[in-house]
C-alpha cells in the first residue's frame, strides 16, 4: 500500500514514518509548500496530519480557515481526482468543546469555543461531502497526545516535575483522556490497512486526573513528589488564566468504545507504559 504523509517531521507524522515505513510504502510532502507542485500517482491512502496547531501564538481566524480548511479541501479534491481510495484526516476533541462533565463519543454534537476547534470541523465537514464509493474518508479526532519528542504543555509538566520536588497540584479529581502516540499510530495504521471510512476517536484506556498524571510522571523520573492543594492558586487561575485552569482542573474525556469495537482495537500501550517510554526519551536529550 502506497500512501502520501504530510506533516512528515512533525510529533506524529515522524513516530508513524518511524514505525511503520516497512509495512507502507511512504511518500512525504511538506504543507508549507505550494500544493501545486505536488504530484499525485499511484497514491493508496492520503494521511494528513499537517494543520496549523492551536498551540500557535497569535494565529487568527483567517489563517486557520486558510490552512486546516481550504487547503486541507483543495488537498482531498485533488487527491480523489487523482483516483486515491482514501483520505485520513487528523482532527481533535476541540470539535466537542473545551470540557465535558460527560464522556464524548463518536457520535456526541460538536460544538467547538475557539477558532482551531471551528476550523477542524469545517473541515472535517468538507471532507465527508466529498466521500463516495471509490473515496473514503478517514477522520481521527484525538486529546492531548504524549509520547517521545513530545512539546508544549506535557513537556513543560516533565520539565516542573523534575525541577521541583513540592507542586500545588495535590487533590484534584477531574478527568482527562489523553493518549500516548504509539496507541495513536496504531490506530492509525489500522484504519489504513482496514480501509475503514467515518469518524473515530482515539484514547489510552483510561481518563487522569492532573494529579494522578504528574504522581506517573515523577514515579517514572524515580523521584518523590509531594503534592498539595492550593486553593489561592486555583482560584487565581480560574479568574487570570481561565484556559490553563480548565486544562489543569476540569473534565475532557473520552469513551472509544465504537471506535475500539468497529476496527477491533486494543491499545498495545498502557498509559503507565507510555508514560515511561517518554521520560526515558526526556531523560535520554538531557544527556
Amino acid at each position: 500500500m502506497k500512501l502520501l504523509l504530510t506533516g512528515a517531521t512533525g510529533f506524529i507524522g515522524s513516530s508513524f514514518y518511524a514505525t511503520y515505513h516497512d509495512m507502507f510504502e511512504i511518500e512525504t510532502f511538506s504543507f508549507r509548500d505550494d500544493l501545486s507542485t505536488l504530484t499525485i500517482s499511484n497514491i493508496d491512502t492520503v494521511v494528513h496530519l499537517s494543520a496549523l496547531v492551536h498551540q500557535m501564538k497569535g494565529a487568527q481566524q483567517k489563517a486557520y480557515q486558510d490552512v486546516n480548511v481550504i487547503k486541507t479541501v483543495t488537498l482531498a479534491k485533488r487527491a480523489k481526482a487523482a483516483g486515491v481510495k482514501q483520505f485520513v484526516f487528523m482532527s481533535s476533541v476541540k470539535v466537542y468543546g473545551e470540557e465535558s462533565d460527560t464522556p464524548y463519543n463518536e457520535s456526541t454534537p460538536c460544538h467547538p469555543k475557539e477558532p482551531y476547534g471551528q476550523s477542524k470541523l469545517d473541515a472535517e465537514n468538507a471532507l465527508l461531502a466529498l466521500q463516495s464509493d471509490t473515496f473514503n474518508v478517514s477522520i481521527i479526532r484525538t486529546p492531548v497526545v504524549y509520547g517521545e519528542n513530545v512539546k508544549a504543555n506535557i513537556l513543560k509538566l516533565i520539565e516542573l516535575t523534575d525541577k521541583y520536588d513540592y507542586l500545588p497540584f495535590g487533590g484534584i479529581k477531574n478527568r482527562r483522556s489523553m493518549v500516548y502516540i504509539g496507541n495513536l499510530t496504531h490506530l492509525l495504521s489500522e484504519i489504513i490497512r482496514q480501509e475503514q471510512a467515518g469518524i473515530f476517536l482515539a484514547s489510552d484506556d483510561q481518563p487522569l486526573s492532573t494529579t494522578l498524571l504528574i504522581r506517573s510522571i515523577a514515579e517514572a523520573l524515580n523521584k518523590k513528589e509531594r503534592l498539595c492543594s492550593c486553593k489561592i492558586l486555583k482560584y487565581v487561575l480560574r479568574i487570570f488564566k481561565p484556559a490553563l485552569y480548565q486544562r489543569l482542573y476540569k473534565d475532557l474525556f473520552i469513551d472509544n468504545t465504537e471506535t475500539r469495537a468497529h476496527l477491533q482495537l486494543v491499545n498495545p500501550y498502557t498509559t503507565q507504559e507510555g508514560i515511561k517510554k517518554m521520560i526515558i526519551w526526556y531523560r535520554a536529550r538531557q544527556k
